[in-house]
């Protein structure tokens, strides 16, 4: 099938992608011509496990390739996806000005029958409003369709390539009966196709997202409420989640969500139920949970060290929102760091991927370290803001010898606190009372 990706940011780009795998001729199209450049010299924007090799392998094979020629792309398609930014508006809501643009674009481009798929994150209504621009200048036949996508970054090529389900939103049998056709090869054992309405399948998505990201918060609450009384945040996560009902994915304490998505899908939604005079108070909770999380982690800092961090130096491992990615947007780092910043620490900051993104952050503000050991030299303590797998099992004894104070600040409890206390470790983490575990430890 003939198709065209109009958008090489995250989504866009591991669409394409993964699109062309299955045998599809694809063309990813996008206005800013340096980075269709570095795209087209192999040079991948984002990092993605997998995502680079699949990308050169299909534009070895003539099955991928990138163009600013959005004219030409959307004339030799079926299937044209909408996959620009939808960026968060200072009142909360999406702003959907490229994708306003973008359907006027393909309408002037078209010469016969398209899907148009909003691949893009975007409010409920969205479809008909690109309907409506399209008919403005195009008097021929279209379908626009709602495709949400839910990748998960760090995992987002496998995701696509084996989807747990593919929720299509069309008025159209017609185009309902292309977009199976094109996702048909993706399911080899059987069909986990859902069909809804087109503004169904727009709510979807947000529903998916605000609801992860409630999960995430009462996960969070339950542990700090755990940790003033005594109990264990582990030990009740694991009883909760033995109940098939609750179900262990995104039940976690740490430092909150971070990322495009999340923070994002949740201020719109929030702006959209109030737009309508729908009163939403569990959104409202799910935000100020997320942000007041990050202030209880700085706190346990704050009450160890005191609010002057003059002449303290902090190493920090992780930068990234989540690990597999180099993404820092809406990060707990950022947050983290420039609040010990303003109490006058120093930062030496360590992340596998995203050094680049800080760098282009903080500038010469943190100091930047080769490796993660690099990090600790001379360091008052370590705080571990991303959980990934490389610090899982660090050597414990090094560690000692290059930090100034055997002292972890945990925000993934990521190591066992009782382990911890036992190797001379005065440890930090989330939901548990590690008074009672240095007691266990003597």
């Amino acid at each position: 099938m003939q198709i065209c990706v109009i958008g090489t940011g995250y989504v866009g780009l591991v669409a394409g992608t993964c699109l062309a795998d299955m045998g599809n001729d694809v063309v990813c199209v996008d206005t800013d011509a340096d980075k269709i450049e570095q795209l087209n010299k192999g040079i991948v924007p984002i990092y993605e496990p997998g995502l680079e090799e699949l990308i050169k392998s299909n534009v070895t094979d003539n099955r991928l390739s990138f163009s600013t020629d959005l004219d030409s792309a959307v004339r030799n398609a079926l299937v044209c996806f909408i996959a620009v930014g939808t960026p968060q508006s200072e009142d909360g809501s999406a702003d959907l000005r490229c994708v306003w643009q973008v359907a006027e674009n393909i309408a002037k481009s078209m010469n016969g029958y398209k899907v148009i798929v909003n691949k893009s994150t975007v409010p409920v209504g969205t479809a008909e409003k690109v309907a409506s621009i399209i008919k403005k200048y195009y008097d021929g036949d279209f379908d626009v369709v709602s495709n949400p996508e839910f990748l998960k970054q760090g995992a987002a090529v496998d995701d696509f390539l084996k989807p747990d389900r593919i929720v299509i939103g069309s008025n159209s049998s017609r185009a309902t009966a292309v977009m199976q056709e094109l996702y048909a090869s993706f399911f080899r054992t059987a069909s986990r196709f859902v069909i809804m309405d087109v503004k169904s399948a727009e709510m979807t998505k947000y529903a998916a997202n605000s609801f992860l990201a409630l999960k995430i918060s009462f996960a969070n609450e339950i542990a700090n409420l755990c940790e003033v009384l005594g109990a264990d945040a582990e030990m009740v996560r694991n009883g909760m989640c033995s109940d098939k009902r609750i179900g262990a994915q995104f039940f976690f304490p740490g430092l909150g969500y971070g990322g495009s998505c999340f923070p994002k899908d949740v201020k719109a939604l929030l702006k959209t139920a109030k737009d309508c005079g729908c009163e939403y108070r569990i959104l409202d909770a799910i935000n100020e949970v997320n942000k007041a999380q990050r202030i209880v982690f700085l706190n346990k800092i704050i009450e160890r060290f005191g609010s002057d961090l003059s002449g303290k130096t902090f190493a920090v491992w992780g930068l990234a929102f989540k690990p597999k990615t180099n993404d820092m947007r809406m990060a707990p780092s950022i947050t983290i760091i420039n609040e010990l910043l303003k109490h006058g620490a120093l930062i030496r900051a360590f992340d596998p991927k995203a050094m680049e993104s800080a760098i282009s952050l903080w500038g010469e503000k943190i100091y930047y370290a080769q490796n993660s050991y690099d990090a600790l030299n001379g360091a008052d303590a370590m705080l571990l803001l991303t959980e990934w797998n490389e610090f899982r099992r660090p050597d414990f004894d090094r560690m000692k010898l290059l930090l100034k104070n055997p002292i972890i600040f945990d925000g993934r409890n990521q190591y066992e606190a009782d382990r911890m206390f036992q190797r001379g470790f005065e440890y930090y983490c989330i939901g548990r009372n590690f008074k009672k575990y240095q007691l266990n430890s003597i």
